[in-house]
C-alpha cells in the first residue's frame, strides 16, 4: 500500500484521538485530519489544480496547515516539491523551474514573513478554506468515515499509483553547491516508515516533535508521513530554535520522541526545564557529530541520552540508528541497540558497506573507507540529471561520500567525509577532526548562543596544493594559545592550521537544518583570502 492508502487506514483507526497538532493551537483528530484532506483534495482537483501539471510546490512550515496540503496534494496523486524557505528567491526559482512547478500552496500569513516573488502562481489556504462549502464538508465526512478503503482508493484513483512512481521531489541543502532534486518513490518512503517503525517500536502513545521542516527529507519523511501513517501523533513549530515553544509543545501534548540537530539539543539544553521534558523518551539527532559533553549533559538534565542516527536526503533519508535500550522489545538483547561514537547499524532491509577509494575493493570490518548503502531506501535519482545520478549510484549502492568503517557488531562509525578532506603535502587531512578539538577547546561553558563557534575550509595554495581555513566566531583565548591547544592534543603539524589562517565571523554560514553551509564556507575563505588572485 502506498503512503497515501495507509495515510485513510491509520486516520480511521485514530479517529477520536488527536493525531495532529501545532504551536497555533490548532489540533486535529484522525477523523478531523482525514476529512479536511479530502474536503482539500475535491477542492483542489475540482478547480484549483492544473490537471496537466503533476509536480506541485509547497511553501509552508511545520503545522497542521503544511500537513493538510502535503496529504491532500499526495490523495489527488500529485508529486509534492516541498521549498526550502530559508534559502534566497533566486535558488527557490530555480527549484521551481527546475522541477517544472507551476503552482505553490502556501498561506498568506507566511508570505507575508516571507515575501517571495515566485515563478509559479501562489495559491493561499486561507482563500480555499472559504470555499469549502457545508455540503462539500458533510461530504467528505461521510467519504472520510463510512466508504470502504477500496472503494475510496479507486476513487481517488490512488490505485493506479505504483510503489515506484515518483512520490515526491526534495532538493538537497546546497550545502556543497546547486541544489539538486532528489526523487523517491512510494516504495522509499514506505520502506524507512517501516524500518523506523520497527526499529523503536512505536505506538499510539508516541508523539513526535516536528520542528523540521518539511523541505528536509527527515522532516518530510519522519516527523510528518510517519505520523500520517503510522501510530504516533505530531506536534509541529515552525521554528527549531524557540526553545520555550518546543518546551511547551512537550509539556501540552507529553511528547515522547524529539527529533533535532545537536545544534538545537543544546539550546533545549539551556532553556527547557526538566518538568516540561519528563515526558520525552527518545532522543534523536543527526545532520552533524553529537559530542560526548552534550550527551552527558542530556543525562544528567534529563534522565536519558540522545542517540545518533545517520542518513542522507538520496536514501529517503534514514540509514542507520542506535536504538535505546527503552525501545528494544524485552530489553537488550544478545547484542547492544547502542554504542556510543557511533551512528548504530543500518537499517531493517538495506545494507551498508565500506570500500577502498582507490581501487573500489569492498573492505571487511575495521577498516576505514567510503561508506555505502544498499536497498529500497535508494532514491530514483537526481532529477533530470541522469549523469550526477550514474555517479553516486552503482549497481545499487549509493556513496555516501562520508568516510566509515563498520565494527563486528555492524555498528557504523563515520570518521570522515570524502569532500571534507584537504590534500596538503601528499597527506589527506580531515576537517572534521581538526573542528572536533577546535570546538573542545574554544567552547565557553557560559554562552549563551547555539550557532556553532568554528569550521575548517580550504582554499587553493600554490605552494602546498591546499590551505587550511578557520572560520570562527569572535573568542576570548588569544589564536597563539589555541595553536598551542592543538599541538597538545597531539594532532600532526600539518594538520594545525597557521596563526594567520584564522578568519573570524560573526557567524557561521548555517541551513536552514542547522548544518555548515560548506559552499557559503568555501566562499568566504577564497574571499577573504584568495580575493586578489
Amino acid at each position: 500500500m502506498i503512503p497515501a492508502g495507509r495515510f485513510i487506514h491509520q486516520s480511521r483507526l485514530a479517529w477520536k484521538r488527536t493525531k495532529c497538532a501545532d504551536s497555533s493551537g490548532t489540533e486535529l483528530s484522525g477523523g478531523h485530519l482525514l476529512t479536511g484532506a479530502l474536503a482539500f483534495h475535491d477542492l483542489l482537483t475540482s478547480s484549483v489544480l492544473k490537471t496537466d501539471v503533476k509536480n506541485v510546490g509547497v511553501l509552508l512550515p511545520p503545522s497542521v496547515g503544511g500537513v493538510l496540503a502535503n496529504s491532500a496534494l499526495s490523495l489527488a496523486g500529485k508529486v509534492t516539491v516541498n521549498l526550502n524557505y530559508t534559502l534566497s528567491e533566486e535558488v527557490i526559482n530555480y527549484c521551481i523551474r527546475t522541477a517544472a512547478v507551476k503552482q505553490v500552496l502556501s498561506s498568506r500569513r507566511f508570505m507575508k514573513q516571507r515575501p517571495y516573488n515566485l515563478e509559479a502562481d501562489v495559491v493561499f489556504m486561507e482563500d480555499l478554506r472559504p470555499r469549502i462549502t457545508r455540503a462539500a464538508k458533510a461530504k467528505a465526512f461521510l467519504t472520510a468515515r463510512f466508504m470502504p478503503i477500496g472503494i475510496l482508493t479507486r476513487r481517488l484513483g490512488l490505485n493506479h499509483t505504483g510503489p515506484d512512481d515518483l512520490m515526491t521531489i526534495v532538493f538537497t541543502s546546497g550545502s556543497t553547491g546547486e541544489p539538486k532534486g532528489v526523487m523517491l518513490s512510494h516504495n522509499n518512503i514506505i520502506s524507512n516508515l517501516d524500518a523506523m517503525t520497527g526499529i523503536f517500536n512505536l505506538t499510539s502513545d508516541d508523539v513526535i516533535i516536528g520542528v523540521l521542516p518539511f523541505f528536509h527529507s527527515f522532516g518530510f519523511t519522519v516527523t510528518m508521513w510517519l505520523v500520517l501513517c503510522g501510530d504516533p501523533a505530531g506536534a509541529y513549530h515552525f521554528n527549531p530554535l524557540d526553545a520555550r515553544e518546543v518546551a511547551r509543545l512537550c509539556e501540552k501534548h507529553h511528547a515522547s520522541i524529539l527529533a533535532a540537530t545537536p545544534t538545537f539539543l543544546r539550546t533545549y539544553l539551556k532553556r527547557c526545564a526538566p518538568e516540561q521534558m519528563k515526558s520525552v523518551n527518545l532522543a534523536i539527532v543527526g545532520a552533524e557529530k553529537l559530542q560526548p559533553e552534550l550527551r552527558n549533559a542530556w543525562k544528567e538534565k534529563y534522565g536519558i541520552e540522545p542517540i545518533e542516527g545517520y542518513g542522507a536526503t538520496e536514501l529517503s533519508p534514514v540509514a542507520s540508528f542506535n536504538v535505546p535500550d527503552s525501545r528494544i522489545t524485552g530489553g537488550p538483547g544478545k547484542f547492544p541497540g547502542l554504542r556510543h561514537g557511533t551512528v548504530g547499524r543500518v537499517t531493517p532491509g538495506a545494507v551498508a558497506a565500506v570500500f577502498s577509494p582507490d581501487t573500489g575493493e569492498q573492505l571487511g570490518t575495521n577498516q576505514d573507507g567510503l561508506l555505502k548503502i544498499k536497498g529500497p531506501n535508494v532514491m530514483i535519482g537526481y532529477l533530470d540529471q541522469p549523469e550526477k545520478t550514474a555517479e553516486v549510484v552503482q549497481n545499487g549502492w549509493y556513496n555516501t561520500g562520508d568516510i566509515g568503517r563498520i565494527d563486528d557488531d555492524g555498528f557504523i562509525q563515520i570518521t570522515g567525509r570524502q569532500s571534507r578532506f584537504s590534500k596538503i603535502g601528499g597527506e589527506m587531512v580531515p576537517h572534521i577532526r581538526i573542528e572536533q578539538e577546535l570546538t573542545r577547546i574554544l567552547d565557553e561553558d557560559d554562552a549563551d548562543e547555539p550557532e556553532v563557534i568554528c569550521a575548517v575550509t580550504a582554499v587553493p595554495d600554490s605552494r602546498k596544493g591546499e590551505r587550511l581555513i578557520v572560520l570562527h566566531r569572535p573568542v576570548t583565548r588569544p589564536i597563539s594559545e589555541v595553536i598551542d591547544e592543538l599541538k597538545k592534543a597531539g594532532l600532526p603539524n600539518l594538520w594545525i592550521p597557521s596563526p594567520d589562517s584564522f578568519c573570524e565571523v560573526e557567524s557561521l554560514p548555517l541551513l536552514g537544518t542547522g548544518k555548515l553551509d560548506l559552499y557559503a564556507m568555501k566562499q568566504v575563505a577564497l574571499q577573504a583570502y584568495c580575493s586578489k588572485d
